[in-house]
């Protein structure tokens, strides 16, 4: 029994394996318990075979410990394995399907992360739940101030300026009970405030030592936020073959329909890592606000191109080209260059 390909479909304390030949046929289908799984690939398989899991929890520690072990590990989206998976969903087919899904040729595969990645990413994800969960303190204070008669400012800055002063203004027709309410919504919103500012001294922090992100800062719309998550999203860019890769990853390129030998170019896919497209988006706006105070050849691509396009898609234009640019110069190792920045503009 030699085992050529391995699938894997990860879960909380039993793993089931789908282990083939060079013939495609089923040598080695099992459970195995969590604590003893990677002493039983050892076991059963060599290192000539591969193996693949889907990109889910755990899935990037597990692929480091078996790279580690000399294997070469495969990680595929959860939405390119369903199309193999037969019959019932069950842990038994989801390995199958894990195993098929990684033979096809043409499958994309996700690129494992580092440790130092998923540390960055976890700053990411922690601070973007509590970015929102200080959204939604801020409209529930709108909301509930709105049934009192007061109009509430749309700004998060002066929203912050004027609950205190409602607070203190004895004249406004607010209860004493919905004073103590609205105190300790007010609380709240300056607990998340705290948290929020301690994770953005952290993202500072880490794209001042990560050499990668201080280059990455060059780029126009992009600060220690937005490079840190770049970094986090790239690694050394090993993972894409090209720049264009990356944007595609990002949903940052446009959907296309072709029928009858016609195609027809749509807006933008919005696949992939919402997150950092909508960092990028919203950097690139910043960026095109200001192009009209620069006078360099990429300014000048966004004031030409925002004369002829609606200011929304020169913004995505913009994030796409921030995107490959940024997959560049980490993949290349190297420092923006205005002037092809200015020549990619330009073609």
């Amino acid at each position: 029994m030699k085992i050529r390909r391995v699938g894997v479909d990860l879960a909380k304390n039993v793993f089931q394996v789908h282990g083939v030949d060079q013939h495609e046929q089923p040598v080695w289908q099992r459970s195995v318990k969590r604590a003893q799984w990677l002493g039983e690939i050892q076991k059963h398989v060599p290192q000539t075979a591969e193996i693949g899991m889907e990109a889910c929890a755990g899935a990037h520690h597990w692929a480091r410990a078996l790279e580690s072990r000399g294997y070469r590990v495969k990680l595929i989206a959860p939405q390119f394995v369903k199309p193999y998976v037969k019959s019932n969903k069950t842990d038994r087919n989801d390995a199958e399907a894990i195993c098929e899904a990684m033979s096809r040729p043409s499958m994309r595969f996700v690129a494992i992360k580092s440790v130092e990645q998923q540390d960055i990413q976890a700053v990411h994800r922690v601070r973007s739940e509590l970015v929102s969960q200080r959204t939604g303190k801020a409209n529930q204070i709108r909301g509930l101030v709105g049934e009192y008669g007061l109009v509430a400012p749309v700004r998060l800055g002066q929203l912050r300026m004027a609950v205190p002063l409602w607070l203190e203004d004895a004249e406004n027709g607010l209860t004493p009970r919905f004073r103590r309410v609205l105190a300790g919504l007010w609380r709240d919103l300056t607990a998340l405030d705290e948290r929020v500012g301690e994770l953005d001294q952290e993202l500072k922090e880490l794209a001042e030592e990560h050499p990668a992100a201080r280059r990455l800062q060059q780029l126009r719309g992009v600060g220690p936020v937005i490079a840190t998550a770049l970094v986090a999203a790239l690694g050394d860019g090993s993972g894409f073959r090209k720049g264009r890769d990356f944007a595609v990853s990002l949903g940052l390129t446009p959907r296309q329909h072709s029928s009858g030998g016609k195609a027809h170019l749509m807006g933008i896919s919005k696949r992939g890592d919402s997150y950092l497209r909508q960092l990028l988006v919203h950097g690139a706006r910043a960026a095109v606000r200001t192009a009209k105070l620069h006078d360099d050849a990429l300014s000048c691509w966004i004031q030409n191109l925002n004369a002829r396009k609606h200011t929304n898609v020169v913004v995505v234009a913009l994030a796409n080209k921030t995107a490959r640019m940024a997959w560049a110069m980490i993949h290349n190792d190297v420092d923006y260059e205005p002037q092809l920045a200015a020549s990619a503009a330009t073609s």
